[in-house]
Formats: C-alpha cells, structure tokens, sequence
C-alpha cells in the first residue's frame, strides 16, 4: 500500500526537495559573504544591475505560472487546445524573461563586470587600462602590417609558453611576430618616399597612438598619475578623430571593492537559475510538440511540470529582492 499520490508526483516532489537544497546552499552562501564583505557593491551605477529589469521579469515568472494553473484546469476539463494555448503563452513568458536576462547580461560584458576582470582598488584600475590600451595598440601593429593570424590556435597547456622569431612570448600575445620589429617597420614604411598619402595618414595616427600609450604607461609605471586623471586621458583620446575608434574596447574603470565576489556569486545564482528555466522551456515544448495527440494521459505530466515551474518561480521570488533590492 503506496502514497495516494501518483508515482511521478512523488519523484518530481523529491526531485524538487534536492533542488531546494541545491539553491538554499547558494542562497545561504551569497548571504555569508555578503554580511561578511563590509563595502559590498551596491550602486547600480556601477554594478550596472537594473531593478526595473528584475522587477520585470518577476511579473513575467508570476504571470506565466498563473498560465501554467489554467493549462492544467484546461487539461483536467479535456479542453486540449486552450490548454495549448496556456502552455504557449508560458513559453513565450519564458522566452521574455531569458531576453531580459541576456539584456543584463550584456550590459555586464559590454561593462565588463565578469568574475576575475574588475579592479578593486585605483591602482588595479590604472593598470588593467593600460593593459587594454597596450592591446589595442598591438593589434593595430598588427593589421597596419598586415601580419594574417592563424585562424586557429591550438589550447595551450598550464603555464605553457610559445616561441616565435627566437621570442618567448605569452600565448596570449604569440599570434604575431614581435610587435616591437613590426612596429620598426611601420616606421621605416611612414618614411619612405614612395607611401601614399592615405597609408601615411593611417600611420601618423598609429604613432601618435601609440606615443600616447607610452606615455601614459610611463606614468603609470611610475605612479605619476591618478585614477581620474587616467580616466579623462582617455576620455580625450577617445574624441580624437584619427585614432579615437580604435580605444573603444578601453574601458571606463572605477574600482569595485569587492567586484570580483559580487560578480561570481551574481552570475552563479541568476546563471543557475536561468538554466532552469530552459529546462523548464523543453518541458514544455515535449507537451506542445503532441499538437491534436495532446489527451487526457499527459495530465499528471503537465501538472508535475507545472509543480516544477513553480519552483523556478518560487526562487526567483527569493533571488529578485536578494540581489536587486536590499
């Protein structure tokens, strides 16, 4: 003598208890470090989390598990096509809140607000730009010498480096030749006679480019310059007409005390949640593929589907004032 419950009810109610333990651990994680981290990111300015995004998507959770109730009392009264086109409806909220969350998403690359990328103090913030703009100039050397890269490189090893031209280089900058020869050549190019005015140009912006860079890197090396003053620098060279597109991947920086944790624990919890939702989003999808077959034996499918998605909703409920609000 069993439970009165069908079995599938039962596995998916014990599948859910795992998965409550599963995110009460991440939850309770995020809290620890959070209470534990005096001067915790919390100016959406700067760590670019929106509210209104996840204000958003919290109506749009909500909404589609009230579709998720009425597929299933459609289901329990055989009317199969509006409980499809309940189930749809839940798809297409599902499809909204993964749009939202890829538009967050993008903001933090496009800031580049990622785990291990943040500086947490001014001077962390004045050497990763002069990293960026070191990249930037050398891929610039790069293409005014028309050096081809190989389209693929083989992943090195921990710790494994790449000679090229008798030069031990990071992998990361062997895809080349030494920037230093090709930019002794660009020199010799600019003064010969027989270059073209427009190639001239292009090379006269280059060397100011990168005379500024190394200018600036000189100052940084020598602790000569401030965070705001390494910022308006590059604001200004960002206006310049010759080279200024070429420094949009120089990011604005200001340091995020603490950064690094909050964005790992950030893309941690809202990563994992968001790929339950596309497990849910096939779920559903199995039901909707059934088309005219769709019949009274998906009943319990369609209601341990919908206990699940409740869950996913449940969550989020958690996770919005976690992260958005307090």
């Amino acid at each position: 003598m069993g439970l009165p419950i069908p079995h599938s009810k039962l596995g998916m109610w014990l599948f859910l208890a795992t998965e409550i333990m599963f995110f009460s651990a991440f939850i309770g994680a995020y809290i620890v470090l959070r209470a534990g981290s005096p001067g915790w990111p919390t100016d959406p300015s700067i760590t670019h989390i929106h509210i209104w995004a996840g204000g958003l998507n919290t109506f749009v959770l909500i909404l589609s598990s009230y579709f998720v109730v009425l597929a299933l009392e459609s289901m329990k009264a055989d009317n199969f096509a509006k409980a499809r086109r309940y189930l749809c409806l839940t798809l297409l909220l599902a499809c909204v809140f993964l749009g939202i969350k890829a538009y967050e998403y993008s903001g933090k690359f496009e800031h580049d607000i990622l785990p291990g990328h943040i500086p947490e103090t001014p001077r962390m913030a004045i050497d990763k730009s002069m990293r960026e703009m070191k990249q930037v100039v050398d891929n610039r050397t790069i293409a005014l010498a028309n050096i081809p890269l190989p389209e693929k490189l083989e992943p090195a090893k921990p710790d494994e480096t790449i000679e090229l031209s008798g030069v031990t280089d990071e992998k990361t900058e062997a895809l080349a030749p030494p920037v230093e020869e090709l930019r002794q050549k660009l020199q010799a190019e600019l003064k010969a006679p027989d270059t073209s005015e427009s190639r001239k140009k292009a090379l006269v912006a280059y060397f100011a480019l990168d005379n500024k860079y190394r200018e600036l890197n000189t100052r940084a090396l020598d602790e000569s310059i401030t965070l705001p003053e390494m910022n308006q620098e590059l604001e200004t060279l960002k206006k310049n007409p010759d080279y200024g597109a070429f420094l949009a991947p120089v990011h604005h920086l200001q340091p995020i005390i603490y950064g690094n944790l909050f964005a790992s624990v950030y893309f941690l919890l809202t990563g994992f949640h968001a790929l339950h939702v596309v497990i849910g989003m096939i779920l559903f999808l199995i039901v909707l593929v059934q088309g005219r077959r769709l019949c009274d034996k998906w009943n319990d499918y369609v209601e341990n589907i919908g206990l699940y998605w409740h869950f996913v909703d449940l969550v989020w409920i958690f996770l919005f004032p976690l992260i958005y609000i307090i």
